[in-house]
Protein backbone atom coordinates (compact mmCIF):
# COMPACT_ATOMS: atom_id res chain seq x y z
CA UNK A 1 0.00 0.00 0.00
CA UNK A 2 2.63 2.35 0.74
CA UNK A 3 4.14 2.79 -3.45
CA UNK A 4 -0.47 3.11 -4.37
CA UNK A 5 0.27 6.21 -1.35
CA UNK A 6 3.43 7.26 -2.76
CA UNK A 7 1.41 7.49 -6.34
CA UNK A 8 -1.51 9.32 -4.66
CA UNK A 9 0.89 12.00 -2.96
CA UNK A 10 2.63 12.69 -6.29
CA UNK A 11 -0.70 13.09 -8.07
CA UNK A 12 -1.68 15.58 -5.36
CA UNK A 13 1.58 17.46 -5.19
CA UNK A 14 0.62 18.15 -9.08
CA UNK A 15 -2.89 19.14 -9.18
CA UNK A 16 -1.91 21.54 -6.04
CA UNK A 17 0.71 22.98 -8.89
CA UNK A 18 -0.98 22.87 -11.29
CA UNK A 19 -4.35 25.11 -9.42
CA UNK A 20 -1.22 27.40 -8.57
CA UNK A 21 -0.22 27.91 -12.17
CA UNK A 22 -3.58 28.50 -12.55
CA UNK A 23 -3.98 31.04 -10.24
CA UNK A 24 -0.55 32.87 -11.02
CA UNK A 25 -2.48 33.61 -14.66
CA UNK A 26 -4.14 37.36 -15.08
CA UNK A 27 -7.26 37.43 -13.08
CA UNK A 28 -9.13 37.76 -16.29
CA UNK A 29 -7.24 34.63 -17.58
CA UNK A 30 -7.86 31.99 -14.95
CA UNK A 31 -10.22 29.44 -15.31
CA UNK A 32 -12.21 28.94 -12.06
CA UNK A 33 -13.37 25.93 -12.12
CA UNK A 34 -9.77 24.11 -13.31
CA UNK A 35 -8.46 25.93 -9.77
CA UNK A 36 -11.21 24.48 -7.46
CA UNK A 37 -11.07 20.98 -9.67
CA UNK A 38 -7.22 20.65 -9.38
CA UNK A 39 -7.54 21.90 -5.78
CA UNK A 40 -10.36 18.93 -4.80
CA UNK A 41 -8.42 16.75 -6.65
CA UNK A 42 -5.24 17.39 -4.35
CA UNK A 43 -7.03 17.38 -1.52
CA UNK A 44 -8.55 13.86 -2.13
CA UNK A 45 -5.09 12.66 -3.22
CA UNK A 46 -3.68 13.45 -0.06
CA UNK A 47 -6.29 12.05 2.43
CA UNK A 48 -6.74 8.98 0.42
CA UNK A 49 -2.51 8.71 0.42
CA UNK A 50 -2.57 9.39 4.03
CA UNK A 51 -5.27 6.51 4.78
CA UNK A 52 -3.58 4.25 2.23
CA UNK A 53 0.33 5.25 4.00
CA UNK A 54 -1.34 3.55 7.11
CA UNK A 55 -3.16 0.58 5.43
CA UNK A 56 -6.43 2.12 5.27
CA UNK A 57 -7.96 1.46 2.07
CA UNK A 58 -10.69 4.13 1.47
CA UNK A 59 -13.73 3.65 -0.35
CA UNK A 60 -14.14 4.62 -3.89
CA UNK A 61 -16.46 7.05 -3.56
CA UNK A 62 -15.46 8.13 -0.27
CA UNK A 63 -16.22 12.04 0.52
CA UNK A 64 -13.39 14.22 1.77
CA UNK A 65 -14.96 14.91 4.86
CA UNK A 66 -15.17 10.81 5.58
CA UNK A 67 -11.45 10.27 4.55
CA UNK A 68 -10.76 13.42 6.55
CA UNK A 69 -12.09 12.20 9.47
CA UNK A 70 -11.00 8.78 9.42
CA UNK A 71 -7.36 10.73 9.18
CA UNK A 72 -8.10 12.69 12.31
CA UNK A 73 -8.95 9.51 14.03
CA UNK A 74 -5.37 8.16 12.85
CA UNK A 75 -3.68 11.17 13.63
CA UNK A 76 -5.03 13.78 16.68
CA UNK A 77 -2.56 16.25 14.42
CA UNK A 78 -5.02 16.62 11.19
CA UNK A 79 -7.16 18.81 13.04
CA UNK A 80 -4.86 21.26 12.48
CA UNK A 81 -6.03 21.44 9.16
CA UNK A 82 -9.22 22.72 9.03
CA UNK A 83 -12.08 22.43 6.10
CA UNK A 84 -14.40 24.83 7.25
CA UNK A 85 -15.34 26.76 3.97
CA UNK A 86 -14.75 23.69 1.75
CA UNK A 87 -17.62 24.81 -0.63
CA UNK A 88 -15.42 23.29 -4.15
CA UNK A 89 -18.56 22.80 -6.33
CA UNK A 90 -16.58 23.68 -9.91
CA UNK A 91 -17.27 20.43 -11.23
CA UNK A 92 -21.25 20.41 -11.58
CA UNK A 93 -21.56 22.18 -14.72
CA UNK A 94 -24.54 24.14 -13.67
CA UNK A 95 -22.85 25.68 -10.89
CA UNK A 96 -18.93 26.68 -12.58
CA UNK A 97 -20.28 30.16 -13.16
CA UNK A 98 -20.97 30.68 -9.29
CA UNK A 99 -17.07 30.26 -7.57
CA UNK A 100 -16.34 33.54 -6.43
CA UNK A 101 -12.46 34.06 -6.13
CA UNK A 102 -12.54 34.03 -2.18
CA UNK A 103 -13.91 30.52 -2.27
CA UNK A 104 -11.61 29.18 -5.43
CA UNK A 105 -8.78 30.43 -2.84
CA UNK A 106 -10.45 28.56 0.12
CA UNK A 107 -10.34 25.45 -2.19
CA UNK A 108 -6.51 26.20 -2.67
CA UNK A 109 -5.39 27.35 0.96
CA UNK A 110 -7.00 23.55 2.42
CA UNK A 111 -4.72 21.96 -0.44
CA UNK A 112 -2.19 23.61 0.47
CA UNK A 113 -2.33 23.61 4.32
CA UNK A 114 -2.39 19.81 3.73
CA UNK A 115 0.51 19.87 1.54
CA UNK A 116 2.39 21.82 4.21
CA UNK A 117 1.03 19.92 6.96
CA UNK A 118 2.24 16.30 5.40
CA UNK A 119 5.74 17.86 5.03
CA UNK A 120 5.81 19.07 8.83
CA UNK A 121 4.74 15.75 9.84
CA UNK A 122 7.52 14.33 7.53
CA UNK A 123 5.03 12.12 5.54
CA UNK A 124 6.08 14.16 2.03
CA UNK A 125 10.03 15.22 1.46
Amino acid sequence: MKEQARKMFEMAIRKLREANDELCRPEEDVVRALVCSNAHAAIEHYLKGYLMLHSVSPEEEASIDGMYQQCKAINRHFEEVHLSGFQCNAHKDESRFHNEPSELSRCFDIADSLDTFLRREQVLA
